[in-house]
């Protein structure tokens, strides 16, 4: 024992030199706990009983259906439950079984991303804003894009050494988010940890994802997409009126480069005057998939090897947007897809940035999910706006940006440029025909909703059927997505909002309001947050429906299955 205690001091020693001796600035913290330390020993994503899953499902059918249609669905269930179900529910769980060092929705759900011939954008790349600098003159676009690059970048590196602190949901943080705790938990060997955290009511969250944040794209193919990771490129992707330029931002050590670089580099492209191309390259990653892959053989067969690989490689890519941002309407339209010529919606990540400084995050989804994004932005924004790289009064480094920005030059035959030209006219055409409003609601908010003793997310949920009935007089499913992540390569499961408690409560809203007083509406929304509060833990402990019986459909459609 004693000799174990005296190799982890040591260990520990040289974990804290290797730290130092890279220069702290370059990473944004350094837990005490390594990154990956919990993974390991992450419980494992149960499948559900197959009579919770008919039980769970036909609950969810029963607001959407009338009398007949619901005793037939009924009967079909546990039909279904009692044959063909059973069957395919032990053939899972048999697979399961021999697979334990992943989830079993993992093959089937990359599947379903990767399978899928639909845009990625519009159809699953999802969008998160960030808020402005709170300081003013930090929002300039050069500014706020040479900061959030490098706060990007210390992400990066952070993860990657190990140094970022374990992604934990902390139930009682008193006990568990405490340097002490730390201290202790980080000398439990990982295939031991998640017992120690859970403990201290403590759960920490997969981060198998992670790594795909960084020099990751999806690359289009036919009948199925592949997901390409090269961690050994050391260079940035950034894109400006259409034009592709890339420069690295790692150095051979293994160093980032100094922000007063990647400042005058950044500067470089925003001063470039050159025209868009007449046929942008970006319009092709918004295409059918199918129809992608064939265009990118052409442009493989046509000499644009090496810069694709550039592209497909690069850190992430960071987009450079010639407009400022006019309402929150235009800010949706922006981060959702923008201009598809300053776009690369394959890559793992779009970092964007407009004129006036505004950011978003525009990301690929079949990847990952938005527990990884969301911490990433978390992180990025409170490191460049905290500990800003650069200030409005730093003067970007005196170096020659023509020679380390290389933009890049792609050969285009008639075919890719006619497979362009179409692609414009129907991303043009989707853009045209989608609706985006809003409003802002000023009077409440998520601490009244608390202080009354409900849930915020089951009353915003529950606005939706109110909104719905008033609209079209008619009760409809809705899909809420929950993350899995307590659980090794969990991905998502769905919460099923529309209940017999939402429907009873949305009606007594919308029709027939002044027979109710308001004390009885009040306690007919109580009833919808503990129902909704019900069905999310569920959800985040694998314990809902449409994982389960997505699995079985997934196995009755493979070619193992013998139906």
């Amino acid at each position: 024992m004693a000799a174990r205690q005296l190799l982890l001091r040591r260990a520990a020693a040289r974990w804290r030199r290797g730290y130092s001796s890279a220069g702290a600035a370059e990473y944004l913290h350094r837990s005490i706990v390594p990154t990956m330390h919990y993974q390991k020993s992450l419980p494992r994503l149960p499948i559900p009983k197959l009579e919770d899953t008919i039980r769970r499902y036909l609950n969810a059918q029963k607001p959407l259906l009338n009398d007949d249609q619901f005793r037939k669905t009924e009967e079909l269930a546990h039909n279904f439950e009692k044959g063909i179900g059973r069957e395919l529910h032990e053939k899972l769980v048999a697979q399961d079984t021999q697979n334990k060092h992943t989830s079993y929705i993992t093959g089937p759900w990359f599947d379903m991303y990767l399978k899928a011939r639909e845009p990625v954008v519009f159809n699953f790349n999802a969008f998160m804003s960030f808020n402005p600098d709170p300081k003013s003159e930090y929002n300039d676009q050069l500014i706020r894009a040479t900061n959030m690059t490098v706060s990007a970048l210390r992400f990066m590196k952070t993860f990657r050494a190990g140094y970022l602190e374990p992604e934990v949901f902390h139930l009682n943080p008193e006990k568990s988010d405490t340097q002490i705790f730390k201290q202790i938990i980080r000398f439990v060997p990982s295939s031991l940890s998640w017992f120690g955290a859970y403990m201290v009511n403590a759960y920490p969250l997969d981060m198998s994802q992670y790594f795909r944040l960084f020099n990751s794209t999806r690359l289009p193919k036919l009948n199925r997409d592949e997901l390409y990771t090269d961690e050994k490129a050391k260079h940035l992707l950034v894109l400006r009126n259409g034009n592709f330029y890339v420069f690295d931002v790692i150095d051979g050590d293994g160093n980032m480069l100094k922000p007063s670089e990647i400042q005058a580099h950044l500067k470089f492209i925003l001063s470039d005057s050159s025209p868009a191309p007449a046929f942008p390259l970006g319009y092709l990653s918004s295409e059918n998939r199918d129809t992608w892959a064939l265009l990118r053989k052409h442009l493989m067969d046509n000499g644009n090897e090496e810069a694709l690989q550039k592209v497909d490689s690069a850190v992430f890519c960071l987009s450079l947007d010639d407009f400022p941002i006019k309402d929150f309407v235009h800010l949706s339209h922006t981060m959702l897809h923008g201009d598809a010529a300053n776009r690369w919606y394959d890559k793992s990540f779009n970092l964007i940035i407009t004129k006036d400084g505004t950011a978003g995050v525009n990301f690929e989804h079949s990847w990952g999910d938005g527990v990884a994004v969301l911490r990433f932005q978390n992180e990025v924004f409170k490191d460049s706006t905290k500990a800003p790289a650069i200030s409005p009064q730093s003067q970007p480094a005196s170096v020659d940006s023509s020679t380390a920005v290389q933009k890049l030059d792609f050969k285009l035959n008639d075919a890719v440029k006619a497979g362009i030209t179409k692609a414009k006219q129907k991303f043009d055409a989707t853009v045209e025909a989608l609706s985006l409003n809003l409003i802002q609601f000023h009077e409440g908010g998520k601490d009244l909703l608390k202080q009354k003793k409900v849930s915020p997310d089951a009353v915003a949920q529950l606005a939706f059927q109110m909104a719905f009935l008033r609209q079209y007089n008619q009760t409809v499913a809705t899909y809420e997505s929950c993350s899995t992540a307590a659980f090794r390569h969990g991905r998502t499961e769905t919460i099923r909002p529309a209940s017999i408690h939402t429907k009873k409560c949305s009606e007594a809203f919308v029709r027939e309001p002044s027979k109710h007083s308001t004390e009885e509406l009040q306690k007919l929304v109580v009833e919808c947050s503990k129902y909704h509060g019900r069905l999310t833990k569920e959800a985040a402990m694998g314990q809902g429906f449409d994982r389960h019986l997505f699995g079985l459909r997934y196995l009755a459609l493979s070619k193992e299955a013998i139906y």
